[in-house]
């Protein structure tokens, strides 16, 4: 035995037996792959991809030696977690899917709280949303129920039922998204280790992994060393009179496990737990396919604590790099046959603070005014109004918006036209969208980029659960109004930045190509079934299968 040790030093993950005489893959592969794994980095951007491309010597220099997509699109406009993570393993459209942001509003819920999470299930009583935001542990219950639509894995069951459809993330809503409705084993974290509340399998070393795990959060560990292609962006940015970012290496205090996630010693984690579920479960081994969907979610934290332009996301990527590396390395030893796609649920933009300095002189916070509350009182004093409860109800400044269910109809249809009306008048708001006529419109096809704002909209709008209509922001206007310790940056706007993402195949023995045309994330699902030989009726996809095979063959036949 020897142990494999990820790069960052940050623990000893896990122990494989060597390989003997391992075999030569030198020839391409031929048939179907054992196992497939997809895997999701959160917030990252086809822009982020193609900065750092050339630093890449690990992983992510191997992925892109083989099919490489670099204008990748998730299409819709709501780019957020949820929404992006469930489109890679279905094929299909969040609007289609149910899964239309993170979060939206349910006002007809029973319980007190109408925001809705996407990954709960509020039949569930008991269940708060307050809890979840609050801290990494709250009252309810992860679950797929709102994706409508089944995954990759679960269709395999169809074909091969002793086939395994497995997930591990950062994230609830990663994991099951990707793993969907009845994976057979799926983790994510919460908040003290990794755990789960589904799956038909548990894993008999996940207790000491993360006894092992929380051992080693409790020691201190020194600043990473920056890279030398780091070293330009190794430079403080002042958020606000008593804030900065940039300068940061993720040094950790005795005990300050409370910053793991924003730092890449998580993906390591996530990565090592993956690796050890390949070998305990004998992922890959069989004569059917198994399926192991990964969402690896540090860049997401570093992103929005850090920013996507300072050295704390450059040293990320490298790491991530390396991990990525070491990951593959072991699958390697295992001598696994496997096939694996990269993409991001969506892009991420830098926080305007560092924008403004870098030749984007428009980039913004965005009014602290612009939400439900202070419109929705507007709203109510244009149309003379003495109703005290809210008229208006949203999650964030945009996406969607509610009207009250407690007026009636004609009240409801003015308060609509009047908020409506407002939004479009303010200076920050791109294009406002009414959820009737986005309703009434079919899903988007052809190029899409491009897609009018209206049909990136429709490409997340489901009309039992998105808005009474759609606020969409300006480009380069941040939708946080003040920045906090751990959110500085975000994404979820229809712009390039938050839609353009990488898709990259790999599999020992594949021809290299690059392919510069526009793509999307619901393209993945179909591409990977045709290559397994999973037979999916017309029409249940919204995406296309590409032809990965790089020379006069057809994966898609």
């Amino acid at each position: 035995m020897r142990v494999i040790k990820y790069v960052t030093g940050f623990i000893a993950f896990i122990a494989i037996s060597a390989a003997a005489n391992a075999q030569d893959h030198s020839e391409e592969q031929a048939g179907r792959p054992k196992l497939v794994i997809a895997i999701s980095v959160d917030q990252f951007s086809s822009d982020l991809f193609s900065e750092y491309r050339s630093t890449f010597t690990g992983g992510l220099k191997r992925l892109a030696s083989g099919a490489v997509f670099p204008s990748g699109y998730q299409g819709h406009a709501a780019t957020e977690t949820c929404p992006g993570h469930a489109t890679i393993m279905t094929g299909v459209h969040p609007g289609r899917a149910g899964i239309i942001a993170n979060n939206w509003i349910d006002l007809g819920v029973k319980r007190e709280d109408k925001t809705i999470y996407c990954a709960e299930d509020e039949r569930i009583e008991g269940t708060s949303f307050g809890s979840i935001t609050a801290a990494t542990q709250g009252d309810y219950v992860a679950s797929a129920w709102h994706l409508l639509v089944p995954t990759l894995g679960e269709r395999l069951k169809t074909l091969s039922p002793d086939s395994r459809n497995m997930a591990v993330a950062g994230k609830d809503r990663s994991a099951l998204m990707m793993g969907g409705n009845a994976p057979d084993m799926i983790f994510w974290w919460r908040g003290e280790g990794f755990e789960t509340k589904q799956g038909g399998l548990m894993l008999p070393a996940l207790a000491k992994f993360n006894a092992d795990l929380k051992t080693m959060l409790a020691r201190p560990r020194a600043p990473m060393a920056v890279p030398a292609h780091c070293e330009t962006r190794n430079r403080a940015i002042s958020v606000d009179a008593d804030r900065a970012v940039g300068t940061y290496r993720f040094q950790r205090p005795e005990n300050g496990g409370s910053i793991f996630r924003a730092s890449p010693d998580f993906d390591a984690a996530i990565l090592a737990l993956a690796a050890k579920m390949v070998q305990d479960e004998r992922l890959g081994t069989f004569e059917f396919t198994d399926v192991l969907n990964i969402g690896l979610s540090a860049t997401d934290y570093v992103g929005h604590a850090f920013g996507t332009g300072g050295v704390e996301m450059c040293i990320n990527l490298s790491e991530l790099d390396k991990n990525l590396g070491q990951f593959f390395d072991a699958l390697d030893e295992m001598e696994r046959d496997y096939l694996v796609v990269l993409t991001a649920d969506h892009g991420g933009h830098d926080l305007p603070e560092r924008l403004k300095q870098q030749g984007a002189p428009k980039a913004q916070r965005v009014d602290a005014g612009l939400n439900a509350k202070d419109i929705g009182a507007q709203v109510k004093q244009a149309l003379s109004l003495t109703v005290e409860d809210p008229v208006l109800y949203a999650d964030s400044p945009f996406g969607d918006y509610y009207v009250s269910l407690a007026l009636d109809a004609d009240t409801r249809a003015k308060v609509k036209a009047e908020a409506i009306k407002q939004m479009r008048n303010n200076p920050q708001v791109h294009a406002v969208f009414d959820g009737a006529d986005l309703a009434a419109m079919p899903m988007p096809q052809g190029p899409v980029q491009e897609w009018t704002m209206e049909e990136r909209a429709r490409a997340s709008f489901h009309p039992d659960r998105s808005g009474d209509f759609i606020v969409l922001l300006k480009k380069s206007v941040t939708p946080i109004a003040t920045a906090m310790r751990g959110y500085v940056a975000t994404h979820g706007s229809p712009w390039e930045y938050d839609r353009r993402v990488p898709i990259l195949f790999w599999r020992k023995g594949m021809s290299h190509f690059e392919q510069p045309l526009a793509v999307q994330t619901v393209d993945i699902a179909p591409t990977l079934a045709a290559i397994i030989g999973l037979d999916v009726p017309e029409g249940e996809f919204d995406g296309r299968c590409l032809d990965i095979d790089g020379g006069p063959g057809d994966s898609c036949r």
